[in-house]
Formats: C-alpha cells, sequence, structure tokens
C-alpha cells in the first residue's frame, strides 16, 4: 500500500508487530483509538487465535476491549471512513457486528471484489517495476 502512496499505520498488540517492520516504511502504534483518529480507512484483519499454540495472544475478551473495532471507537474518527476486512470475521472480536454491517463498511465488496482488486494492483505495481528495472538497465 505504500508503494502506491499510503500512509500506513499498523496496530496490534506487540506480540503481534513483527520485528522491524518500520522498515516497510509503516508507522507502529499499540493504540487503536490513536490509529483510528486521522484514518481515512481502517483494514481489520482477523485474529486467528486456532494458531496460538503457545497461548501468546491476548484472551478474546482483552483483544477486544483494546482493539476490537466498535460503534464507539467509530464515532471517534473521521465521519466518512472506511471500514474493510478481507474474511472471514469473529464478530464480536476483532470488529463490532454494528460497524461490519454499518455504513461504513465495504466488507461485503471487498469480500466479492478482493481478489480480482488484488491481481489488478499486483499486475499494475508489477508493470511499473519492470518500466523502472527497464530503464534502469538502459541508462
Amino acid at each position: 500500500m505504500t508503494k502506491l502512496g499510503a500512509e500506513v499505520i499498523v496496530c496490534a498488540p506487540p506480540i503481534l508487530i513483527p520485528p522491524e517492520i518500520e522498515k516497510m516504511s509503516v508507522k507502529v502504534t499499540y493504540n487503536i483509538d490513536e490509529a483510528l483518529r486521522e484514518a481515512d480507512a481502517v483494514n481489520v484483519l482477523r485474529m486467528q487465535f486456532e494458531r496460538d499454540e503457545q497461548n501468546a495472544f491476548p484472551k478474546q475478551l482483552e483483544y477486544f476491549k483494546n482493539y476490537s473495532i466498535t460503534q464507539e471507537r467509530l464515532s471517534q474518527a473521521k465521519k466518512d471512513i472506511v471500514v474493510m476486512h478481507p474474511g472471514p470475521l469473529n464478530r464480536g472480536i476483532e470488529i463490532s457486528s454494528e460497524v461490519a454491517d454499518g455504513k461504513n463498511s465495504l466488507i461485503l465488496e471487498q469480500v466479492t471484489n478482493g481478489i480480482a482488486v488484488r491481481m489488478a494492483v499486483l499486475f499494475l505495481v508489477a508493470q511499473t517495476n519492470e518500466k523502472i528495472r527497464g530503464n534502469e538497465t538502459s541508462d
């Protein structure tokens, strides 16, 4: 997304933030309210508790309390913020049903069109990279 000009802020519990992610030109915060404050869009990802064999992730209730996108949190964000989630989603864990089904949500459209859009973006990025490599070798 940064290659397409987006300013990206990653927000999650510290255990879920990859080391040195800042090298990917993204900002990191552990405060979801701070992350939402100036955001034009939020792309929520599914908490995959089933992959937590070491019980290192925050418990579901703790995660919901500290990181879930709720209507209360969204009311503090820009009025026209776009809410996205690639699906499947865990209602009541990373996102409330009220937000998932709300007026700011593009989740159904994203799930319907997600693969085609990602393919188109990757195609455009690949073309751009090919042009850059072609220009580098000809100079």
